[in-house]
This record gives C-alpha cells, structure tokens and sequence, in this order.
C-alpha cells in the first residue's frame, strides 16, 4: 500500500517517486523564520526588562547615589522592553495571516522609528548619568 505524500512532497507520474514542492517549502521556511524573529523580539524584550531592573534598582544601591534619575531610565528600559514584546507578538501575527492569504506584509516604519528613537533617548540619558553622576 502507497503511504500519502508528506507535506511539500508531491507524487510525479514516473515510478511514485516524490518532487520537491518548492512553494509549500518556502512557506514553511518563512513560518519558521517568523517564528525565530518573533523569539528574537522576546529576547530583545526581556533584555531591555533586566536593564530596566539593574538600571533603576541595581546600579543606584552599589552607587550609593540619587535614585530618581536612575528609576526614570530604569522605567523607560521597561517601557522598551514592554513594547519590543507586544511589537513582536503584533508582527508575527501579522506576517502569519498574510502568509496564510498569499501576500506580504511590511515593517512597521512608525513602530521601529518609535523603538530606535525611545532606545537612542535612553542611551543618551545612560551615558548622561554615567558621564554626571558620583
């Protein structure tokens, strides 16, 4: 009894040897690439997290310095790591529906410029703080 082919394999008319479905496994490789990036996302956002929680607690205790500064870059680094997570979870969303209808599906330019503007201000304000304070 002939097994059924398996997904992105066909059956050819000589002798019941399979072919290679070159569309379905470009589909399958673009799910998984989504896949990578929306983890990629999640790990830029927990890192932001952990920055967020040396920056606005950590560093302050070991410097025996002013808190408020580092609290307010301590707070932005969340709110970074907050929108690198619901961004990533918004993205892959979108790029599985467009895959499931055959189309495709841009970067949001306005997001990525709101997260490299947020991080480029954030970095200022680090350096700042480092450059001032005791």
């Amino acid at each position: 009894m002939d097994e059924p082919p398996a997904d992105g394999e066909r059956r050819t008319q000589a002798g019941g040897r399979r072919a290679f479905d070159e569309t379905q496994d470009a589909v399958r490789r673009t799910r998984l690439a989504n896949e990578r990036t929306y983890l990629a996302w999640w790990r830029t956002g927990l890192t932001a997290l952990a920055v967020s929680l040396a920056a606005g607690k950590v560093v302050p205790t070991l410097a025996n310095t002013a808190r408020w500064p580092y609290a307010i870059v301590g707070a932005g680094y969340a709110v970074l790591g907050v929108l690198c997570i619901g961004y990533g979870f918004r993205r892959e969303q979108r790029i599985d529906a467009a895959l499931r209808e055959g189309r495709f599906v841009g970067v949001d330019r306005r997001y990525t410029a709101l997260l490299t503007a947020l991080g480029v201000g954030l970095g200022v304000l680090t350096l700042i703080l480092i450059l001032t304070e005791q």
